[in-house]
């Protein structure tokens, strides 16, 4: 059966040949016809505009359709009209990979630049006509006719607005590209009147991956990256303290409406830093110097203190070591200074020497050079041969007031500075603190004399000077000690064992490791501190390490000299504070490892409680010693440089054997 224009009308289905020659299979068209009979409403009538002409190649295209849709459906022709506007054509590339490539761009490029359509994040991808536009009203096709035509008909792929197929004219190529959309609308049972054809919404083959809370842009946060060495505190801190960088800053501009949610927050700050977004109206409230004495918005307010340490406790290191007026420092002091039982460096390095090296400086450039750029130098001050240096986390110098110190001596010639006490104090936000350190006098029986040197030393010790007490109440005239919320005291105390040389020998070789408990039970500080006649309401951290003192230089056996001194603990760290449980112990110890004196080092870590304070007190203003940090970091990058210089020359070099 023929139509009008020659062309075999079939009651089969469509099956459309790849290029190569290739055909659709039979089932396809099954599922069509009973689509189709389902949805048709029982009088499927398929109408054409504009038949093709030519009939020979259009063989090619149309097969069978089923015998389902045979009684349901019958085609109509029209005659044919040419377009409105002619437009020039040119031959397409016979490549059929190149022509698909392109078939995308112009698709993708037309969905991008038409403003009337719908993006394809929005579930439709949206595709050019490409071929001429036709005036009369087509039937309803499915939105997959696009679809079915590119890839169900190959004259409809070759024959485009690009020019003629291989089989045929471009006339042939469109009608038959419009017959194989219209039989894809009506199999699939949906139309749509007009307009560009869309291609069905393409869902992921699997399900998307989550998206992240926060999705602040990573560029956004390198002016603020830490080092690669130090991103494990982030883990570390919201481990111990929960949070790292939240504040009440934070809340401030979320209640305000100046940010709408986390993303545009963090944006606005590093996700690693402790560093918050500062508003102006903030800055214009509070002075630097002299500033607000409301908790709120201050400089050593809760809010900053909550902000640098949330949990209020910060990490404090006390040593104590006499020196012997050795000039020979240690090559290395990184084990006393940075043990290995803690993890993390502390945050205020407080260090104490009794007969001290004769050059005080270079005693200091150690000390920098060993701490690192982390640390600057807070204060230094020296009566006579007592040292004491402060140092504390360059971040933190901001929080500090001025730092004041005062001397005490003890021996009745006081032109002879070797015994006697240093004191330094300041505030850290709104904790007052006082570091004595003190060499008593020596001798195994002169316990007296050496509380007299206690009794002499707090009261004497005119401190504070301008710096205001944080609770007058509570404070004594008569015992500096009581005029601060934490003191520690540390030194040379010179209290000894009562026990002769053999019976403490024989006790140190019965336990060569740590149980000293039946050596502690000779020694003379425990017990005047037991009867409260020195040291009243100080403490002191268990010990279970070796006597101190006293060593032969550069050995670990104790004194093998005629003297046959006894060992003892005279090196000792004490603390007190006006509050219970301000003050926690973390470890107390020596360094067996340091040998250039007759004392091993003494040292103990701590976690101390800290309160917010008011901006009325006099700032140091971030002060600290300049000049000492450049010495101290160049002579660590000097020395670096040279280890790895040696390192490098020992690989380098060969060794020659003679035989």
């Amino acid at each position: 059966m023929s139509t009008p224009n020659g062309f075999p009308q079939h009651s089969g289905a469509c099956v459309t040949r790849s290029p190569e020659g290739g055909a659709v299979q039979d089932l396809h068209a099954k599922k069509a016809g009973k689509a189709a009979k389902e949805e048709a409403g029982g009088n499927g009538v398929l109408t054409f505009e504009d038949p093709p002409s030519v009939g020979s190649s259009l063989n090619e295209t149309l097969k069978f359709l089923p015998d389902e849709l045979k009684a349901h459906m019958k085609i109509k022709s029209i005659t044919p009209r040419p377009p409105r506007k002619p437009r020039l054509e040119r031959a397409a590339s016979l490549d059929e990979k190149s022509w698909r490539r392109w078939r995308r761009f112009r698709t993708s490029q037309e969905s991008l630049t038409d403003p009337n359509e719908t993006s394809s994040s929005n579930g439709s991808l949206q595709e050019a006509s490409l071929s001429p536009p036709v005036r009369g009203r087509a039937s309803p096709c499915h939105p997959c006719c696009q679809q079915n035509s590119l890839h169900g008909s190959p004259d409809a792929l070759e024959a485009g607005p690009m020019g003629k197929s291989r089989g045929g004219t471009s006339d042939l190529g469109k009608r038959a590209s419009e017959i194989s959309s219209a039989f894809g609308g009506l199999l699939r049972g949906k139309a749509f009147a007009g307009g560009k054809p869309r291609l069905s919404q393409i869902m992921p083959a699997r399900p998307l991956p989550p998206m992240e809370f926060n999705v602040a842009s990573h560029t956004l946060r390198t002016a603020n990256r830490i080092d690669s060495d130090c991103m494990d505190y982030q883990h570390y801190s919201q481990h111990k303290f929960g949070r790292v960088s939240s504040s009440l800053s934070d809340t401030r501009l979320h209640s305000n409406g100046m940010v709408y949610d986390n993303c545009s927050t963090d944006s606005m700050k590093s996700t690693f830093s402790l560093l918050a977004p500062i508003r102006s109206k903030d800055v214009r409230s509070r002075s630097y110097l002299e500033g607000s004495l409301l908790a709120t918005g201050a400089l050593l307010g809760a809010e900053e203190l909550s902000r640098y340490f949330p949990d209020r406790n910060i990490g404090i290191f006390v040593a104590t070591w006499n020196m012997q007026g050795q000039k020979e420092l240690p090559v290395n002091l990184d084990d006393f200074l940075l043990p290995t039982d803690p993890d993390y460096a502390q945050d205020m390095y407080v260090i104490g020497v009794q007969e001290g090296c004769p050059d005080r400086r270079e005693w200091e450039i150690r000390l920098q050079e060993t701490l690192g750029p982390h640390y600057v130098m807070l204060y230094s001050a020296a009566h006579g041969v007592l040292y004491m240096s402060v140092f504390i986390r360059r971040d933190l110098i901001w929080f500090c007031s001025e730092v004041e110190y005062a001397t005490v001596t003890t021996r009745i010639v006081s032109q002879i500075k070797t015994k006697g006490a240093l004191g330094i104090c300041f505030t850290f936000f709104g904790t007052s603190f006082l570091f004595i350190t003190s060499h008593f006098t020596s001798g195994d029986s002169k316990v007296n004399e050496r509380k007299l040197d206690y009794n002499k030393t707090i009261q004497a010790l005119t401190l504070p000077k301008n710096v205001p007490d944080t609770n007058p109440y509570r404070s004594s005239s008569n015992d500096v000690t009581t005029r601060f919320d934490e003191v520690f005291w540390f030194g040379d105390f010179n209290f000894r064992l009562n026990k002769d040389r053999e019976t403490v020998d024989s006790i140190l070789n019965q336990n060569p490791e740590t149980d000293v408990s039946k050596l502690l039970a000779y020694d003379q500080l425990m017990s005047e501190m037991s009867r409260g006649s020195i040291f009243k309401g100080f403490q002191e951290a268990d010990i279970n390490f070796r006597p101190s003192y006293k060593f032969d230089i550069g050995k670990d056996s104790y004194d093998t000299t005629s003297k046959q001194r006894t060992p003892s603990y005279t090196d000792r760290v004490v603390f007190r504070s006006r509050y219970r449980d301000d003050i926690h112990a973390v470890k107390y110890s020596s360094c067996p490892v340091i040998k250039t004196s007759d004392h091993r080092p003494v040292f103990a870590l701590f976690r101390v409680k800290v309160r917010p304070g008011r901006d009325n007190i006099p700032l140091a203003a971030g002060q600290f010693d300049r000049e000492l940090y450049l010495i101290g970091i160049k002579r660590r990058i000097t020395r670096e440089l040279q280890k790895r210089q040696e390192q490098k020359d020992q690989k380098s070099s060969s060794i020659c054997s003679v035989s």
